[in-house]
């Protein structure tokens, strides 16, 4: 047992000595230096400062990045909230065939839509849901922009509003009756005056979600997000009156005689 053990120790210290005996790592070496043409690296891109506030109000780009934001997106998800921009588009607008009747796809009023409340849409009758977008830049329609809905259920709402806003005199627009004629039944909302037109900047207030749900219909935009319409503040008033298709050229109080 003895001899077995010494036999093993001797291979235990012969395979230590081998590790000890083996080749030298090779010294360090300086190499010369680099004299060829510089790598082109690209400047680092100057983003822009991403604001998300415009005193009490929400901007639109502020908004749309926290809804789309891990960290913060239950923080914005169907809150009620004010979002302040311009309005940049609306839906109110003839369709490019004038007895086209579905004006969904291209975002149009077809002409059948366009009559007094109480009279029914004719067979085949599409209309989208009355709808205006708003961004943080006059004009920029390829940017951000949030879609709002609520305001108005159907375009007979906006047509009888167009009607009562023209024949009323702006000192008696305040009055109870005449905010009465331009709510609308079916939601118990009062339609802004003035309708909104491309170029106003407005602070608009209400729930803003991911999707929108009512009697008009539904719609959804995970990206930028919609607000459901409660009121809305002018802080701009757009260059011309919103105005719908078949109906009679329209004037501001300033240019009325």
């Amino acid at each position: 047992m003895k001899a077995s053990a010494d036999v093993a120790s001797l291979a235990l210290s012969l395979a230590v000595a081998s590790i000890g005996c083996g080749p030298q790592d090779k010294p360090y070496e300086k190499k010369a230096e680099y004299k060829g043409k510089a790598a082109a690296i690209p400047a680092a891109p100057n983003l822009p400062v991403l604001t998300k506030k415009d005193g009490d109000a929400w901007t639109v780009n502020g908004i749309t990045h926290d809804l789309r934001s891990v960290v913060h997106h239950d923080e914005v998800e169907d809150k009620k909230t004010t979002i302040v921009g311009y309005i940049v588009r609306t839906n109110l607008v003839p369709c490019k065939d004038k007895d086209a009747k579905d004006g969904g796809k291209e975002g149009c009023v077809p002409e059948c839509a366009v009559h007094k409340k109480g009279k029914e849409d004719p067979e085949g009758c599409k209309a989208p849901i009355p709808t205006f977008w708003i961004a943080d830049k006059a004009g920029d329609t390829t940017g951000e922009t949030i879609q709002v809905m609520g305001w108005a259920s159907n375009f007979a709402n906006i047509h009888d509003a167009i009607e009562e806003i023209d024949k009323t005199d702006k000192d008696k627009r305040k009055e109870k009756d005449f905010i009465e004629k331009i709510t609308d039944a079916s939601t118990n909302i009062v339609l802004p005056d003035p309708l909104p037109a491309v170029g106003a900047k407005v602070k608009v207030t209400g729930q803003y979600a991911s999707t929108f749900s009512s009697a008009s219909g539904l719609a959804a935009d995970p990206n930028h997000g919609i607000i459901h319409y409660e009121s809305m503040e002018y802080l701009e008033q757009a260059p011309e009156l919103a105005n719908l298709p078949t109906m009679k050229e329209r004037k501001k109080d300033d240019k009325k005689k």
